[in-house]
């Protein structure tokens, strides 16, 4: 019996992985979840980021990174929306990945794509997230003011000419505020998820 077990022993041994042999591939994407919040509202280069993985990561059949692996990184650029032009801007750069039994790994993935949190905000640039233009809600934000000044006008004298001053009036307040009222800001709220992929691939020693 003790001579069988020794003679299968070998070929056990060399199905196991060797030490190091473990590596993330070249175009792995992993998708992590934001353990904290982060805005362009108040968010300032060197800000911590802090999040976790939500999906393991796999080469040849294995789990190389699982989930709840911790990842961080840093603020590397903030920008916010503009009160006439200039869209919110938020940089992210990862930096180090921590495996549940506490080791440490240095790596460089980019983002890929980040929740929209219902708005338009997008990744343009390889770890730069910007939020869409807000066109659509000045026009909508001057026509509801123009149009109130008009009822106003038309109520007050009840006459076409009296409705027409409304509008201009309330048009113009319409603009006035959406020169004061900043755009939307990059929100990446606790919770929301973020892509990322790796450009290269990365040894597990």
């Amino acid at each position: 019996m003790k001579t069988a077990l020794a003679s299968l022993l070998p070929a056990f041994v060399l199905s196991i992985p060797a030490a190091g042999a473990a590596e993330i591939p070249k175009d792995a994407h992993v998708l992590l979840r934001m353990m904290n919040s982060l805005s362009t509202r108040n968010a300032q280069e060197g800000n911590q980021v802090y999040l976790q993985t939500a999906t393991p990561i796999t080469a040849n059949g294995q789990i190389v990174v699982p989930v709840g692996s911790y990842v961080q990184g840093v603020v590397s650029h903030t920008k916010r929306s503009g009160r006439v032009a200039g869209k919110a801007e938020l940089g992210i750069r990862l930096e180090t990945l921590t495996f549940p039994g506490g080791k440490v790994l240095k790596f460089a993935p980019h983002l890929s794509s980040v929740d929209s949190n219902e708005s338009d905000q997008r990744v343009v640039d390889e770890n730069m997230v910007k939020q869409g233009p807000d066109h659509g809600k000045d026009a909508a934000r001057i026509a509801i003011l123009a149009g109130s000044g008009a009822s106003i006008g038309g109520l007050t004298d009840r006459s076409w000419q009296g409705a027409g001053i409304g509008a201009a009036a309330g048009g113009a307040v319409g603009f006035a505020t959406t020169l004061l009222t900043r755009g939307r800001e990059v929100d990446l709220r606790r919770g929301s998820t973020l892509d990322v992929v790796f450009d290269r691939a990365i040894s597990i020693e």
